[in-house]
């Protein structure tokens, strides 16, 4: 039996096997030691300046300062919309431990609306819960009075002062300087964000809208020391203010003067009062607007501070329908309005001359069709000329020459005067009405309705049929009649005004191309009687002229909502009040040098010359100083 022997240990190698594996991890631990002080020596010298600016970034909040809006003022230099100082409602999430009590117990003292607690607590939740939430926008002083004495009982909620935009006169302008309200998900996409940082309300109609580039003016900020969760904390470290870069200070609107005269605005209103219906008033010499009303009105104060559920509704569900702007977006029938320019027409084309007389028995025939198309007076006007035609609005002497004028030529005149297209005033929103012609019935209708029927030219000539006007474009076409074809773009802005420097832009008349006329007679002729519209022995509007101390022009116009049978008058119709006839009515003055055209309708006012005419009349009288009410 053998005997296996054990190696003799070797003790040498073992050794160096021991120190080569310290000498391995000594100089990796250097390494790594070095890969350390390397790193420190990145951050804490290298790149120093860098990172102490972002640990500055988690100790200062940058925060915008909204500018002051600026001010509307109307021709006078009466002031329109303003900045008003108040005090509004705010809750601070954080400080609050029981909201839906908190707000539960607000709506039972009156200072919120019951309706309102599910959008306030939505609020709530959507921000920091530092951040104050808005609960009303304007407190009264008997609110504020109310609420400091029951202060105690709701932690984490109070008052805080806030500049609010105000409108001094409410609804006499709402429809033309328009009004501000608070920024919605859809402004937030259309506009800057950080034009708009801080900002809570923007315009949404009329001037504040159109003119907001110039309104808002230009976002400033302030430095603010936060801890780490942001809230802002008081700063006992005069060394990191003074490395902070200078705060920059908003930069205030402009201030916007419009052409509009308030107290133009005011008397429209009021003769409108009770009554749907729209007045424009344009200077025909340049184009600025004298006054621009829709009614019934609103007071845009509601929006301005914010309203309820419940008042929006009845405004937005009210069937007379006051945020609508009848006066730029309203369209309806002209009516007999446009019979000067159809007589203008009519005389160009060789349709009709200045003698040429008709026999008005009440009625008008289209060869070999049965159909009468009625005079408004039944028993007719006898023998009339172009001149009587216009000053008695004889209807069938304009059905008469509507067929030998033609549509097309009725499309071509209409349109040069400003007709079936938008103006281009400086507020948004406008429509541009209809004149209608042959191609734009083959383009809109199917099968046999695509042509063009003759009793349908016949029913143009008395701005019915498919004819729909502004307005606004009834102004305008007034101030051309006015000038002999001189026409300018309607505006409402007539300067913008630097706020700090009081410098002021100031905004040029733009001539539209004229409409010429080849025979200056035709003009005379036409003018001479729509004055005798309103100041001739048999004029349809001689009761509203009889007396004035100035010449005056004008034209009555009534345009049927609804039709009844040819046998049927309106006396024995027995029609509700929203189906009866729209009164409209369109003039200028004086009538050699006019300074004033106005249009205006009054929803199923029946008579133009009874019910619209004595309005512009006023209007026309306080613009040129006579009566009581002259501005």
């Amino acid at each position: 039996m053998s005997t296996l022997l054990s190696p003799i240990k070797d003790v040498h190698s073992e050794r160096r096997m021991f120190l080569s594996r310290v000498v391995l991890a000594a100089v990796v631990s250097i390494l790594l030691l070095g890969l350390v002080i390397a790193r420190l020596v990145q951050l804490q010298v290298v790149d120093h300046e860098l990172f102490a600016e972002k640990s500055q970034g988690n100790r200062v909040r940058i925060e915008p300062v909204p500018p002051i809006r600026g001010l509307v003022f109307d021709r006078k230099d009466r002031v329109l919309a303003e900045n008003l100082p108040a005090y509004q409602l705010e809750l601070i999430p954080e400080q609050v431990v029981d909201i839906d009590d908190t707000l539960k117990r607000l709506a039972s003292i009156n200072l919120i609306q019951f309706e309102d607690i599910p959008r306030i607590k939505d609020l709530s939740r959507s921000g920091p819960r530092f951040k104050p939430v808005t609960l009303k926008f304007r407190l009264t002083e008997k609110e504020i009075a109310s609420f400091a004495i029951q202060r105690p009982r709701f932690p984490g909620v109070d008052f805080q002062p806030r500049l609010v935009r105000h409108y001094p006169d409410g609804e006499f302008v709402s429809h033309a300087v328009g009004y501000v309200g608070a920024l919605s998900t859809d402004d937030l996409q259309r506009l800057d964000p950080a034009l708009y940082a801080g900002t809570s309300h923007t315009g949404k109609t009329g001037v504040e809208s159109s003119f907001e580039s110039d309104l808002h003016g230009d976002t400033g900020y302030r430095h603010l020391i936060t801890n780490a969760r942001g809230r802002q904390v008081p700063s006992d470290t005069s060394e990191l203010l003074d490395s902070l870069p200078f705060d920059e200070t908003p930069m205030p609107g402009a201030n916007v003067y419009l052409s509009i005269d308030l107290d133009l605005q005011r008397i429209a209103t009021q003769a409108l009062d009770g009554r749907r219906g729209a007045l424009v008033a344009i200077d025909p010499q340049n184009g600025e607007i004298l006054a621009l009303v829709s009614a019934p009105a609103f007071d845009p104060n509601l929006f301005a501070v914010g309203m309820s559920t419940s008042q929006y509704r009845e405004l937005s569900e009210n069937p007379d329908r006051p945020l609508f702007n009848r006066a730029v977006r309203g369209t309806y029938p002209p009516g007999s309005t446009i019979k000067p320019v159809l007589a203008l027409a009519a005389l160009e084309t060789g349709a009709t001359n200045l003698t040429r007389k008709t026999v008005c028995h009440g009625y008008f025939q289209l060869p070999n069709i049965e159909h009468r198309y009625r005079d408004w007076k039944p028993e007719g006007h006898g023998p009339v000329d172009l001149h009587d035609a216009i000053a008695q609005s004889c209807d069938v002497y304009f059905y008469e020459i509507s067929t030998e004028i033609g549509i097309t030529s009725m499309h071509d005149y209409l349109t040069r005067f400003g007709l079936g297209s938008e103006t281009g005033i400086d507020i948004s929103g406008e429509r541009p009405g209809l004149v209608p012609s042959v191609e734009w019935k083959r383009n809109n209708f199917r099968g046999d309705d695509r042509r063009w029927y003759d009793g349908e030219t016949v029913t143009a000539s008395i701005g019915q049929s498919y004819m729909l006007a502004t307005p606004l474009q009834l102004a305008s076409a007034a101030a051309a009649l006015a000038t002999r074809g001189k026409r300018f773009r309607p505006h409402m802005v007539a300067a913008v005004e630097d706020a700090l420097t009081g410098e002021r832009r100031l905004v040029q008349p733009e001539r539209l191309p004229d409409v010429e006329i080849s025979n200056d007679f035709y003009w005379q002729n036409v003018l001479d009687a729509m004055h005798d519209v309103m100041q001739g022995p048999r004029g349809t509007a001689r009761a509203v002229g009889f007396g004035a101390p100035y010449e005056m022009a004008g034209k009555s116009g009534t345009a049927q909502v609804v039709s009844i049978a040819q046998d049927e008058k309106y006396d024995d119709a027995e029609l509700e009040e929203r189906q009866r006839d729209h009164a409209l009515f369109i003039a200028f003055a004086p009538l050699d040098e006019p300074r004033i055209a106005v249009a205006l309708i009054v929803e199923n006012g029946e008579s133009g010359s009874g019910v619209a005419a004595p309005i512009a009349r006023a209007v026309m009288d306080a613009y040129l100083g006579y009566g009581d009410d002259a501005p």
